[in-house]
């Protein structure tokens, strides 16, 4: 598994100026338009070191975007942990005690016996997340990976997600081991509700490129949402969709029970195996290999390599979705 230190080509923004904010929570700002319409939300910065998803809302509130219709979120997320980001050791700014993307339980979150900085800041977020109809969580990858869309199990995330038309890669899962991701919280993941969520994986944490997909995304979001008009986004911010799209089913995690876990090789993501049985890894000497034909391995990473932690998904090809959306 390669452990390649990838250049940082991005600027990361100054924040601060975002931190006083009309719905009063630090770096949360919601405007209501007034007009009918869904309560939409794009948040950045659930992990302090995936800086596309800030570069994006700190555009769009450094224009003043508001939205024509219904009520619109753009948030800034784990702000504690992006203040600590180092160059010099930059996936050690992920998070400050615990995964913010693991708590989203409304049992979790209500247990005031647990406490850490991700569970102080989710608190604070919650009853704003608790109105939101529509939420686009913006994140990147460890690994220099092609972008893709984490929909959820259901079918309501994998419709939205080809509504959305892009990234061209679509997962369905279930989620993590370690805990409930905010994509997945309350309504976000109930069959029966009409609220909806949709994550999107932009790129490698710090390549210009991710940015791109996450203005494209975040545009092509408020557009499908209905909250703004086309003349309203800044210049250059659509992109040419794919022309096809992949619903990926993700079967199982590999998690790692020890340090000792290594890859068959410097596997980035996507990475299909047409053949059962293919060995992709060592687990305490013992062969991991792929369980069914057309194995894809989805979001492979060591650089947080610790018992308990998953390091690769597997995924299976259901159906390949033509684009229809046109540009």
């Amino acid at each position: 598994m390669s452990m390649e230190a990838y250049p940082i080509e991005v600027e990361f923004p100054d924040i601060s100026v975002h931190e006083q904010s009309p719905s009063g929570i630090a770096y949360v700002h919601t405007f209501d338009s007034g007009a009918p319409g869904p309560h939409v939300m794009i948040n950045a910065l659930t992990h302090g070191n995936e800086v596309c998803g800030a570069i994006v809302v700190d555009e769009l509130l450094r224009r003043a975007l508001r939205p024509r219709r219904g009520r619109l979120t753009l948030a800034f997320a784990n702000v504690a942990a992006y203040g600590r980001f180092d160059p010099a050791k930059p996936d050690a700014a992920r998070f400050v005690d615990q995964d913010f993307n693991r708590v989203w339980t409304a049992a979790v979150l209500d247990d005031t016996s647990r406490t850490s900085s991700e569970l102080t800041r989710a608190r604070e977020m919650r009853p704003v997340i608790d109105t939101v109809d529509a939420l686009l969580d913006l994140h990147s990858m460890h690994e220099k990976c092609k972008p893709l869309i984490v929909a959820g199990p259901l079918q309501k995330g994998i419709d939205l997600a080809v509504r959305l038309g892009t990234p061209a890669t679509v997962i369905c899962d279930e989620g993590h081991p370690e805990g409930r991701r905010m994509r997945d919280y309350e309504g976000f993941g109930t069959a029966d509700s009409a609220k909806h969520a949709l994550l999107i994986e932009c790129g490698q944490h710090w390549e210009r490129s991710a940015v791109a997909v996450a203005r494209d995304t975040t545009a092509r979001f408020l557009l499908l949402a209905g909250v703004i008009d086309e003349a309203d986004l800044p210049d250059g911010w659509l992109a040419p969709l794919p022309s096809t799209q992949h619903i990926v089913r993700v079967t199982q995690p590999v998690v790692a029970t020890s340090m000792d876990f290594r890859f068959a090789a410097p596997y980035t993501g996507l990475e299909i195996f047409p053949d059962a049985g293919t060995v992709i890894g060592w687990s305490n000497g013992e062969a991991v290999v792929t369980p069914y034909d057309n194995c894809m391995l989805v979001m492979p990473s060591l650089r947080q390599l610790r018992p308990g932690v998953t390091v690769v998904r597997l995924g299976k090809i259901e159906q390949t979705v033509t684009n229809t959306n046109g540009r």
